[in-house]
């Protein structure tokens, strides 16, 4: 549901419009210095109304501790932060409530809690609340540098374009929104993180990336352009007892299971639902369908947010991993 994670288990809460979006940690080692300028960086990443093409939506997204800290270090006990939700234009949505916004979960969220959810800015599923993962990840990140481990998210493409400016003027010509590809990286991994099978390291870096909104399909490695390579080109030779290897098709992962080299891995992020063309929608006042457009704030490109969110589900997974391999102690 909205909890993930064995150890370090994180759980989000909160909407869109809500009074504040929040975090709870459960499992954090007690011990780790942690103060509201540790969040600033990822958070001022993660922010809307900074770069051309995101949302004018602007939230100061300082943490508020409620739980779990105490002069100025973790306690051991859960958690809790919140980050409150100052900007919010509820009225835009309003217009629009019997028209479900195509490709948004307007429609499946109504269905599911019978009009009973909280529907303004998408509520519980508003990308608003990525600000809770890039919380959580601050954290992971903090604990995961006492081991070297490290992590790197960068956007490689938007709207098919590697040049970045070329691909988002690309969406302000068409007056729509579009996608990207997001990479990345970890590196100072040990051999030996995850589990064959259902607990592998693709399986729950996946699971965890999926929960960032408009994530629509990941690779490792190769990725699907091993779906075209021989066995031979594909498989990475072992040059030495530290597992080093020659190349690295499978992207630091094999048998589910890190290897010591460099985890790579790529998401394809869609276009933001929420655009100003023109589309058709059922209105489930009327019975009918009709034209309709979407206003108020939204990003042109979600894809330009996301690096930090993606470093940030990668390090809840990995903070995970190396706590139950005791790479980590429960001291910082």
């Amino acid at each position: 549901m909205n909890a993930f994670g064995k150890l370090f288990r994180i759980q989000i809460f909160g909407e869109s419009h809500g009074p504040s979006v929040g975090l709870i940690i459960d499992g954090c080692p007690a011990g780790l210095p942690l103060c509201v300028e540790d969040f600033v960086e990822d958070t001022e990443r993660r922010k809307g109304g900074v770069q051309k093409g995101t949302t004018p939506r602007k939230e100061d997204d300082l943490p508020i501790f409620k739980s779990g800290i105490f002069n100025g270090k973790t306690t051991g006990a859960p958690i809790t932060i919140l980050f409150e939700n100052n900007n919010t234009r509820s009225q835009d949505y309003e217009k629009h409530r019997a028209i479900p916004r195509p490709g948004h979960a307007d429609f499946t969220a109504h269905q599911k809690y019978g009009g009973f959810e909280d529907y303004r800015g998408g509520g519980h599923f508003s990308g608003r609340l990525t600000v809770c993962l890039v919380g959580a990840g601050v954290v992971a990140k903090k604990l995961l540098a006492k081991s070297q481990i490290k992590i790197h998210a960068t956007i490689q493409s938007i709207a098919g374009e590697t040049d970045l400016e070329k691909g988002l003027q690309k969406a302000i010509d068409a007056k729509d929104s579009v996608g990207g590809i997001v990479a990345c990286s970890a590196t100072g991994l040990p051999i030996g993180l995850g589990e064959h099978f259902f607990d592998s390291v693709e399986s729950l870096i996946s699971h965890a990336a999926f929960a960032i909104p408009a994530v629509k399909g990941i690779e490792f490695g190769a990725g699907f352009a091993a779906a075209n390579m021989f066995g031979s080109a594909h498989n990475d030779a072992i040059e030495n007892a530290q597992g080093n290897t020659t190349t690295n098709h499978a992207g630091g992962i094999v048998g589910g299971i890190t290897n010591g080299n460099e985890l790579i891995f790529r998401v394809a992020i869609k276009p933001t639902s929420s655009t100003p063309k023109e589309q058709f929608s059922y209105n489930w006042e009327t019975n009918q369908q009709e034209n309709f457009s979407i206003k108020g704030r939204h990003d042109l490109c979600i894809a330009l947010r996301v690096p930090v969110i993606l470093e940030a589900v990668t390090a809840i997974v990995l903070t995970d991993l190396m706590l139950l391999e005791q790479q980590l102690k429960r001291v910082y």
